[in-house]
């Protein structure tokens, strides 16, 4: 198997955190955590499916998943091959006339974002290339074609920040105060941008902070009330719905 990163160029840096080439010989089926930004996958050989209540639901070979806040299973053809595009927290905007939070809990065909001709284009250039930097190449010569010369929204930015310095755990209040803006619009900025509300956003944050957490030494315990849960049945409820299992049998399996 295969799973390797790619720094994007100097002009994607503020909106793509990296590029990943995946590869697997072998069927697989596996879980995808909620992440803090929006991913665009492009096959090049091979097929992927998601799974729900044991129904496979094949996806297009080229898609896009938005924010998520629960776990998705896909499930992988032999012999696949894959680029994936994971977003900064606001760049998905900088791309689309789509608002993010359309996209929420959702993964969809990639010409309903974009037109289908230069997705098609895009996905024949990747299936002659030979090598993982010409595909780099294609994706990033598309996702240029696509940037829009638009401002970046800097209170979202700060807010997302703000959101990560409290490792998920800052109230939505304290927030918008500390940005000089009332709940509601700062809310609907928020949603328009990022991709879901600022406080499912913060529990996404906070939930990958306890995800590094079980890797250390740290009792269940100590992490629960490190990341500000109120109690311990709060932060099983909240794992399960992450990740579809409790944290002590998660931590077991590290």
């Amino acid at each position: 198997m295969k799973f390797d990163k790619y720094i994007p160029s100097e002009r994607l840096k503020p909106y793509i955190k990296y590029f990943v080439v995946s590869e697997n010989e072998l069927e697989n089926e596996y879980k995808v955590f909620p992440s803090s930004g929006l991913v665009i996958g492009f096959q090049y050989k091979g097929q992927l499916a998601t799974v729900k209540e044991n129904i496979e639901c094949k996806l297009t070979t080229a898609g896009i998943t938005g924010i998520t806040d629960g776990y998705k299973i896909f499930k992988n053809s032999q012999n696949i091959g894959t680029i994936l595009v994971y977003f900064t927290e606001i760049g998905f905007t900088h791309f689309a006339s789509h608002p993010a939070n359309e996209l929420f809990n959702l993964s969809l065909s990639l010409d309903y974002i974009f037109d289908k001709n230069n997705v098609t284009e895009v996905e024949e250039q990747l299936v002659i290339a030979t090598t993982d930097k010409q595909r780099i190449k294609i994706i990033e010569f598309f996702l240029i074609s696509h940037l829009k010369d638009i401002e970046t929204d800097k209170l979202i930015l700060e807010a997302v920040k703000l959101i990560y310095q409290s490792n998920g755990t800052i109230r939505i209040k304290e927030l918008s105060d500390k940005l000089f803006i009332s709940q509601s619009p700062f809310e609907k900025r928020f949603r328009k941008v990022v991709g879901t509300t600022a406080k499912k956003f913060a529990s996404i944050v906070r939930f990958n902070t306890v995800l590094e957490n079980l890797n250390e030494t740290k009792s269940l315990t100590e992490i629960c009330y490190e990341n500000n849960f109120f109690d311990q049945a709060h932060f099983i409820k909240d794992f399960k719905k992450f990740t579809g299992d409790t944290p002590e049998n998660f931590k077991r399996f590290l």
